[in-house]
């Protein structure tokens, strides 16, 4: 049985998680005036943390606890970079 620092290597190389978090920063900055920045991160790192494993089977022979708590710490490392990113983005085009 894969231990959770296995079940979070794997989720850090996951393309669609990846591109999951990609969309949601993206469109959290270009709804960020209404809904704001904290919640909708959240929500959406929990979405993709708890619908990975339940559709495509990530971790399943660990149970589904540990897959979403191992995506849940994939999805925070990986929202680092892309905020970072996307803030510095934004500000060499001006916004």
């Amino acid at each position: 049985m894969p231990t959770v620092a296995d079940l979070i290597s794997a989720a850090l190389i996951d393309p669609f998680r990846i591109i999951l978090l990609v969309g949601l920063v993206a469109t959290q900055r270009r709804t960020a005036a209404v809904t704001g920045a904290v919640l909708p991160l959240a929500a959406g790192m929990l979405f993709v943390a708890v619908i990975i494993p339940a559709t495509m089977g990530f971790g399943a022979e660990a149970g589904l606890l540990k897959a979403v708590v191992a995506g849940l710490v994939a999805n925070a490392i990986w929202l680092v970079p892309i905020i970072a990113i996307t803030r510095f983005w934004e500000g060499r085009a001006g916004r």
